[in-house]
């Protein structure tokens, strides 16, 4: 059984690693998530200040437009002041090159204002196409960097994965699986040791009979509450300075596990603080 047991510790390593890994190749892509979406609203920006890029530019026009007929209209006037012959059609021109020239200034006012609003827009999306072509020339460099960390990192996985092939013969495939189990779901701990009658993993104090079981080592052991397989460690003290067998209690449904018992992360273990000097 020692053979098993070194089988197993050192099964337990590889297997480690090799969840650790396939979570990471998992995990890895995700950190292209926030800059994918970081180029998305980039981009959508760069749409929307084009759209009012392209209805600022047609108020211009509009505007300029306007501005040229109050403009003709004023200097008509003008001219026609020269061939009046009343006061009163005098008058009518008068009022008329004034309303002319108010629209004009009115008109060559919003111009401007529309012609900073178009430079600014300008600058806007000149400023949001060099950002969106930066976002895009390192959002490919780090999906090329990534596609080459996943290939290391499978690369990798296949060397464990070899490496556990080879260690499996000879094991029992119900005790391989529900030992794999115990690993994910016990952040890499499936075999641990008992020592001083505690289980190292859950800390949890175990009766002498249980203890004496696995002291014998004749064959694989989990423990009740965190459901790893154990082995003996003899304790520096001598186990018998710890407990004594008439109040150890005994745990009478240990045959009675069954998978499940593997599967509940949810449930707490108790923490048993054992005093080793007293």
């Amino acid at each position: 059984m020692e053979n098993v047991f070194d089988k197993l510790r050192t099964l337990q390593e590889i297997l480690s690693q090799k969840i650790k890994l396939e979570q990471e190749i998992v995990e890895i892509p995700k950190v292209l998530v926030t800059q994918e979406e970081m180029l998305s609203r980039l981009k959508k920006t760069f749409i929307e200040k084009n759209l009012e890029f392209e209805k600022s530019r047609e108020t211009e026009i509009e505007l300029k437009n306007l501005l040229l007929d109050a403009e003709s209209m004023r200097e008509k006037a003008e001219k026609n002041m020269d061939l009046v012959s009343t006061q009163r059609e005098c008058e009518a021109l008068e009022k008329e090159i004034r309303d002319a020239a108010e629209k004009e200034q009115q008109y060559r006012k919003e111009l401007q204002k529309e012609e900073r609003i178009l430079a600014e827009l300008a600058e806007q999306i000149k400023q949001n196409t060099a950002l969106i072509e930066h976002q895009e020339k390192e959002l490919a460099e780090r999906k090329t960097g990534i596609e080459q960390e996943i290939g290391e990192k499978k690369n990798r996985l296949k060397e464990l994965e070899d490496e556990e092939q080879s260690l499996i013969p000879g094991l029992d495939p119900e005790v391989l699986f529900k030992f794999e189990r115990i690993i994910r779901n016990k952040m890499g701990k499936g075999i641990v040791a008992i020592k001083g009658g505690v289980c190292t993993g859950c800390h949890m104090v175990l009766p002498v009979q249980f203890t004496n079981q696995v002291h014998q080592g004749e064959e694989i052991v989990f423990c009740p509450y965190c459901s790893r397989i154990l082995f003996y460690e003899e304790s520096e003290e001598g186990e018998e300075n710890f407990f004594d067998v008439e109040d150890s209690g005994s745990l009478s449904d240990l045959d009675d596990l069954d998978e499940d018992d593997y599967d509940d992360d949810d449930e707490e273990e108790e923490k048993v603080n054992v005093d080793y000097e007293e």
